[in-house]
């Protein structure tokens, strides 16, 4: 490398020693930055997604509630109005149905919105337009069509927040022919994930949880580079095992994390597998994953009937069946509409020893419910 530079600087009328002694803390400094991990929180992750992607493409704008003059009501879109202006960070009414329907109408004309909703649990008010006018365009124009728009915000339970504002919307999006379906745990997931979602010719639900927007974790250099992006549909494995699978999504993920933890001390090695994609669904490496342990738990906040984690049991029943030596266990939220008191909150979604409690049944390891009586 210093040949080089000496090269070039012989080319362009020599450097002195001092100068190259100048230099060289440079190229060190730059040398050391490539392999170094820095720490950073999921709102920033997804602050400078959408910043980068801004400033890559100018058909991308943000639209939504709060968007612009209030920097978001979680601070996602914090510095974009005064760097993009207002004809890209649009302040919108409180109109899901009205805001979602132009950005639809905006993406058939080749711009790729951004819709935030301040919750998913207001996407209800847009749904038509998610599912009706986004979703199914691309197959009834036979392929004339395509909607690049991504649907983000929180998404599942925050806390103390009510029935009407906790709700997981992983399955009903999910089931939907013609969407994406994202839900990014750490902060590469979200930067990674919302980039690829950005670029994706199709239409993006990018499901968010609340309770990580201040979490802080390790991002690598390649994952800061501008052009980093995840690909969809694929999962990652956390965490190594040979004993049990667990599977989870968002904040789940830390959750299957610990328990895998506490599960080391009893001598069960569990793998976790992040699956940052509901729709497509990895199932090449759930299934791999349980052909290797034998074992499947399946970890969601959302309701347990029609949820992400009876898809994941049917998939790998239909499968993998000969290769389980036990049944499957699903760890999920309660199926009631969420308690407001916070005592009861806690008891309607999983916590981290009802994922240990699952384990240890799949691996036999439980005490019978008759020699404790």
């Amino acid at each position: 490398m210093w040949g080089i530079v000496r090269r070039n600087a012989a080319g362009a009328g020599g450097l002195s020693s001092q100068g190259l002694g100048r230099l060289r803390p440079l190229v060190s400094a730059v040398r050391n930055y490539s392999s170094a991990v820095k720490e950073m929180t999921v709102r920033d992750a997804l602050n400078s997604a959408l910043d980068e992607e801004m400033a890559a493409d100018p058909n991308v704008f943000v639209m939504g509630e709060e968007v612009g003059e209030y920097q978001g009501a979680y601070k996602i879109t914090k510095g974009l109005l005064d760097k993009y202006g207002p004809e890209r960070v649009v302040d919108t009414p409180i109109t899901e149905a009205g805001f979602a329907g132009i950005g639809v109408g905006s993406a058939y004309h080749g711009l790729k919105p951004v819709i935030e909703f301040m919750t998913f649990n207001f996407s209800m008010q847009a749904i038509d337009h998610v599912i009706n006018s986004a979703a199914k365009s691309n197959y009834m124009s036979a392929g004339q069509i395509n909607v690049p728009i991504v649907f983000r915000g929180p998404n599942g339970p925050a806390a103390g927040v009510g029935a009407q504002h906790s709700q997981c919307y992983g399955a009903w999006y999910g089931s939907v022919p013609g969407l994406k379906v994202l839900v990014p745990y750490s902060s590469e997931d979200a930067r990674g994930l919302l980039k690829a979602a950005i670029r994706d010719p199709d239409p993006v639900v990018f499901l968010e949880n609340e309770l990580l927007y201040g979490e802080s974790f390790p991002v690598s250099a390649e994952a800061l580079d501008s052009s980093f992006c995840l690909p969809i549909g694929k999962a990652k494995i956390e965490r190594e095992g040979k004993d049990i699978t667990i599977t989870a999504f968002s904040k789940m993920v830390g959750y299957a994390l610990k328990a895998a933890e506490i599960l080391e001390k009893d001598g069960i090695n569990a793998e976790v597998i992040n699956l940052r994609s509901i729709r497509p669904l990895d199932r090449a490496t759930i299934n791999a994953s349980v052909r290797k342990t034998n074992r499947l738990v399946t970890v969601e906040e959302g309701f347990p009937q029609h949820g992400i984690g009876a898809e994941i049991c049917a998939s790998v029943i239909e499968d993998s069946f000969g290769y389980l030596d036990a049944p499957v266990e699903r760890v999920a939220g309660a199926d009631v509409p969420t308690p407001y008191a916070a005592n009861l909150e806690r008891m309607a979604f999983p916590q981290i020893e009802d994922i240990v409690r699952a384990a240890k049944r799949a691996c036999y390891r439980s005490v019978p419910m008759a020699a404790t009586a």
